[in-house]
């Protein structure tokens, strides 16, 4: 299954950066990663910081692993924390 992999950068309520990667089915509209990555900053207490498509930018298609075949089939996304998280 392929899956595409946005990269995203939000600036954290106390100003430092959280980066981290949403990972969702490669047709998935990209919309709809917006409200992934709401629903993601949301479980880190970091509801109402901006996520737009300048956060937040499609990066490339890649191999989904089976861990993010699972999630994807959970909650439709799977996230890639790398730093600030």
């Amino acid at each position: 299954m392929q899956a595409a992999v946005y990269d995203t950068y939000v600036t954290k309520k106390d100003g430092n950066l959280m980066h981290f990667d949403i990972v969702v089915p490669a047709n998935e509209l990209p919309k709809k990663v917006l409200i992934y990555g709401q629903n993601y900053l949301e479980s880190k207490n970091q509801q109402g910081q901006s996520i737009t498509t300048k956060e937040c930018q499609f990066c490339h298609i890649e191999e989904a692993s089976p861990e993010m075949i699972r999630s994807f089939s959970e909650q439709g996304y799977f996230i890639i924390e790398m730093q600030g998280c």
